[in-house]
């Protein structure tokens, strides 16, 4: 499993600032604030995925709950995501044409305490995407290695899920991305950082032109 991490400039000139400066941090626009993470399977040939379907709703995970939501971010957010996998050479279908690939979509809202990120959380779990969503009941679901995300901000998950290639009664993410920081929630924001994630995953393409 492979990590990219972008970061925006001015976070990134941090170092540079000596210790009697004023504090980058806490000068820097929303924009400036947020970070894009990317983990992808690098035993996965994407081209080998045609087709795909995303949900029709994005779950929401809170430190009080979890349930779905259809708000005009969530719509923005789900057609900004399709429409990038189909710019890519994707075919997008209805999840009960049997597609290649799942693409959950959730927002993160723990504001008061850490959380301990895990990319299967919902498996088992009521108000999300789990695999009898996509037509796969009493399936498992889960990432080839485990990793934690620490945060006390809202963010948002993007979760891409095998579907072609079950294993062991199980299913693969393939591919997952993390937006945090200031304005992830904020539907202004969306576009540029679809775009972030997708200009930084250069291997997700249903081709290999």
């Amino acid at each position: 499993m492979k990590r990219v991490m972008l970061l925006m400039c001015a976070a990134l000139g941090v170092l540079s600032f000596s210790s009697c400066s004023k504090d980058p941090l806490k000068d820097m626009t929303e924009e400036e604030s947020r970070i894009y993470v990317t983990n992808y399977d690098d035993s996965v040939n994407f081209s080998s995925y045609k087709t795909f379907s995303i949900v029709d709703s994005v779950a929401v995970a809170t430190n009080s709950g979890e349930g779905r939501a259809a708000t005009d971010y969530d719509k923005k957010l789900i057609a900004d995501v399709a429409q990038a996998l189909e710019a890519r050479g994707y075919t997008r279908i209805d999840r009960a044409a049997k597609p290649d690939l799942a693409i959950n979509l959730t927002r993160i809202d723990n504001t008061y305490s850490a959380i301990y990120y895990d990319p299967g959380y919902w498996t088992g779990i009521g108000g999300y995407y789990d695999p009898f969503y996509w037509g796969y009941p009493g399936y498992g679901y889960y990432w080839p290695t485990y990793y934690q995300v620490y945060q006390k901000e809202r963010a948002v998950s993007i979760d891409m899920v095998d579907l072609k290639n079950p294993h062991n009664n199980q299913l693969v993410a393939v591919w997952n991305a993390m937006l945090r920081g200031s304005g992830v929630w904020n539907i202004a924001n969306v576009d540029s950082m679809v775009s972030a994630v997708f200009a930084q995953s250069t291997y997700l393409k249903a081709n290999n032109n």
